[in-house]
């Protein structure tokens, strides 16, 4: 009789076995997602999604990954945001300029010279205090999607075929800028002019005459080559060159709890360690830039930009809301 129940037996805990199987396959089903930036590879958003990715593995075991679409592959940043809230990409880092066009109060950090160096722009985006009032700001503002945590850049810095080298040089002059009521404000109170455009047709209008200036990071103009049509870049560091990691509420919605920690926590690790690895990404870029005979102009005289902008901040953040308002403080008061 022992022998007649065994084959039974066996069958019974294959199909146990079996079924436990399938209870962890639904459980720690591995799964890749859409990470999307407008810029290269080479760029600080490579180097934001090369940690994100790496911290996700790490904390999921590999079953959480992402396959990043770097280059505007999947559309400019205005147009991934609206994929990123249809559900249509799961990630998507953008500027915090580009940003405003879904939570205009996040343009509080465009406002120009609010922060006072690189140590400063630092230790503010690496501040959880400071991600989680930005993320409180998307939230209150958008719907479909939500912002993870912040990263930068660097600072930005104005290119042209001419010297700038003080306010009185960019009077009367087309600059290309990103669409936001901040910079629209700051520009015309140095006596330029403001045009929009996509990123992607900066180089062009600055090589028909479009524009004459235009302005963004160091690592950003090598890596797109606008230097072959702005051959001087004048180190205003006029502006924080930040930037947002995102998620579709679809694809966040969709997680466990625990996967949820697992990615917030990669966003968090982005904050912390990108903004030191993007500041030495910008030195070593502007010394492969004068390495090829670009004109790097280091000796702006800042005086006249920032007498001009200190006004704006105060008045833009209070136009743009009480998000706004509580950010400006919060930074200032980094020491």
């Amino acid at each position: 009789m022992r022998h007649l129940f065994q084959p039974v037996r066996r069958a019974a805990s294959l199909a146990l076995l079996a079924l436990a199987c399938l209870g962890t396959g639904a459980s720690a089903q591995n799964r890749t997602f859409s990470f999307a930036y407008d810029q290269p590879p080479t760029t600080a958003y490579g180097i934001a999604g090369n940690i994100f990715d790496a911290k996700l593995k790490a904390l999921s075991g590999g079953s959480l990954a992402i396959n990043q679409f770097p280059g505007g592959q999947l559309g400019q940043e205005p147009q991934m945001l609206q994929k990123l809230r249809a559900g249509d990409i799961d990630f998507v880092v953008t500027s915090t300029a580009n940003a405003s066009t879904l939570a205009p109060q996040a343009g509080v950090f465009s406002l120009h010279f609010l922060f006072r160096d690189q140590a400063h722009l630092t230790k503010t985006l690496a501040d959880p205090a400071i991600t989680q009032a930005f993320r409180d700001l998307v939230k209150d503002q958008v719907q479909g999607a939500q912002v993870l945590g912040l990263l930068t850049m660097g600072l930005r810095n104005m290119y042209s075929k001419k010297d700038v080298t003080r306010v009185e040089d960019i009077k009367g002059l087309k600059i290309r800028v990103q669409a936001t009521k901040t910079e629209d404000t700051h520009f015309p109170a140095y006596g330029a002019q403001t045009v929009h455009m996509p990123f992607g047709e900066v180089y062009t209008s600055l090589q028909t005459g479009v524009v004459s200036v235009a302005e963004n990071g160091v690592n950003v103009y090598l890596a797109n080559k606008h230097y072959e049509v702005a051959p001087v870049l004048s180190m205003t560091e006029h502006e924080a060159n930040n930037n947002c990691i995102w998620v579709s509420d679809k694809t966040w919605n969709s997680l466990t709890p625990e996967q949820q920690k697992w990615v917030q926590s990669a966003a968090d690790e982005v904050s912390r360690t990108e903004p030191a690895m993007a500041m030495k990404l910008e030195k070593d870029s502007a010394d492969k830039l004068k390495a090829i005979g670009v004109k790097v102009v280091d000796n702006v005289d800042k005086t006249g930009f920032i007498k001009a902008a200190q006004p704006v901040q105060d008045q833009l953040a209070a136009e743009l809301g009480p998000h706004a308002v509580k950010l400006l403080k919060m930074v200032r008061d980094v020491k």
